[in-house]
């Protein structure tokens, strides 16, 4: 390989026009392997990307954040938490257009901002999807073990939770489960797991449905009364919580290269399944601050114990088994990104690309998902849930941050080139996207920072130690033509 200088070689970016044939075939691995297949319609992306966002948020944050942080207006938090995302989702969504490749956040910082920032934007989502998926297994398996002793039924407690969590308990054997079957379903090829999730996903969106429809009969709107029990600055507070519960199409559009019209579908989908999630957000939360007092809305079952209260008990344990499959889409669309993460990554040199090797059938990235199926049951397996959701907040505001930052850059660098979308109000929107994603960093905790700051410098060694030599742009390779600004953005 020719040398580069470091100055050049850590900012290199990759040719949009190389990224942007989407007319070829997918790259397969350096050892032969096929590429990924495009097979993906736009209802099926607009499926998974509210398969991403509606889980846990639906069915554990509203109530947590109602009961213990703003009252009745958890609605707000949503609202307020739903139009910020929509500023990151409307940069994706010209990006996805633009770009249909694997990779999300990663491939979009790579080809704009440079390889090293491309790089750390894809380090960190490797293992903040990794952890959203342990935590959401984590909670499915606490829902699990609720249904079974309503029935009556005991397991040993060795198999109940992470080492700390109980008495007695050694792995949380439930979870661990969870996460090498959705590695076996997206083993199975692209199109066929993400016929699974279509038809979960349609059965969550009826629970939810059902939950509004019964539900509204038992408003009491004397319940609304104080709106804002904590102070306007309650409803901010909880809408920070809230955030992320509000993305998933970040890791949908991961998937870009197996859609079969990505140019066009892609920005749809990611615009659908974020309007689609927040009416039945606003909806679910007036309907449960509705039927019940903030103060006795239960944090982490809120909608069970509301329709218990209103006697219908039958329905609050359909609701439990809704959230069971509602939470494990979750797993499903950010196991599917953080695959075609690691996959893009490695496609370009930056990891060992022994991991990009696809199946010759099923056109899947089958090594790359089952580590990832393996280390997240570890995690879920073995670590409280406390410590898991710890490792998931940071990496994905920082996406958020390089998405909207890069979607103006581009903008005013390249106007010429051809948007199937175009994000409105250029700059503004992706300005409101990158204030409020670095406002809700704020709220992190210092654990956090620290966790992150010790992946970052695991990051920066292997980058220049592995990484920067072995980059499919490490080669002498001719400048980037880029035509001059043309028009406004």
């Amino acid at each position: 390989m020719g040398r580069v200088r470091m100055g050049e070689g850590v900012l290199r970016r990759k040719p949009l026009d190389q990224i942007t044939a989407v007319d070829e075939p997918a790259d397969g691995a350096a050892d032969g392997g096929p590429g990924l297949r495009r097979t993906l319609g736009l209802w099926q992306l607009t499926a998974i990307g509210v398969g991403g966002i509606i889980g846990a948020g639906i069915f554990t944050l509203a109530g947590t954040v109602a009961n213990g942080t703003a009252g009745p207006a958890v609605l707000l938090s949503f609202l307020i938490a739903g139009v910020a995302s929509a500023a990151a989702a409307l940069s994706y969504a010209e990006f996805a257009g633009l770009i249909p490749k694997a990779g999300s956040a990663y491939t979009y910082g790579y080809a704009v901002l440079g390889e090293l920032p491309g790089w750390f934007i894809g380090w960190d989502l490797l293992l903040e999807y990794t952890a959203i998926v342990a935590v959401v297994a984590i909670g499915i398996s606490g829902y699990f073990n609720f249904l079974l002793g309503d029935m009556g039924a005991s397991l040993p407690d060795w198999m109940l939770g992470a080492p700390g969590t109980g008495d007695g308990h050694r792995v949380d054997l439930f979870a661990a489960l969870l996460c090498l079957l959705i590695a076996y379903l997206l083993n199975l090829g692209v199109k066929n797991a993400a016929r699974f999730e279509t038809v979960v996903v349609g059965l969550k969106v009826l629970v939810v449905l059902v939950v509004i429809a019964v539900g509204v009969f038992h408003i009491d709107t004397g319940n609304y009364r104080p709106f804002f029990p904590f102070g306007a600055g309650g409803a901010f507070t909880g809408a920070a919580t809230v955030f992320f519960a509000v993305f998933g199409y970040d890791a949908m559009s991961t998937a870009a290269e197996e859609s079969k019209d990505a140019q066009r579908h892609m920005p749809k989908a990611i615009i659908y399944s974020l309007v689609i999630a927040m009416v039945l957000y606003v909806l679910a939360c007036l309907v449960l601050t509705g039927m019940q007092d903030y103060k006795d809305i239960d944090a982490e079952s809120g909608f069970s114990t509301a329709f218990k209260s209103v006697g219908l008990g039958g329905l609050a344990d359909v609701i439990a088994v809704g959230a069971i499959i509602g939470i494990l889409t979750v797993m499903f669309t950010f196991m599917l990104g953080v695959t075609r993460v690691w996959f893009s990554m490695s496609r370009d040199g930056l990891l060992p690309k022994w991991f990009a090797k696809t199946h010759p059938t099923r056109h899947v990235p089958t090594r790359v998902t089952w580590i990832v199926g393996a280390a997240s049951a570890v995690i879920a397996g073995f670590l409280p849930i406390g410590d898991a959701a710890e490792l998931t907040n940071i990496g994905i505001l920082l996406a958020f941050v390089v998405v909207c930052v890069a979607v103006i850059v581009l903008r005013y660098r390249r106007p010429d080139l051809p948007r199937s979308f175009r994000t409105p109000w250029m700059p503004v929107v992706p300005v409101v996207g990158v204030g409020f994603s670095i406002w809700l960093i704020t709220f992190l905790q210092w654990q956090t920072w620290v966790r992150f700051a010790v992946w970052f410098v695991i990051g920066l060694g292997v980058y220049f130690g592995y990484s920067y030599r072995r980059s499919a742009l490490a080669g002498p390779v001719p400048p980037v033509k880029e035509a001059p600004p043309e028009g406004r953005g």
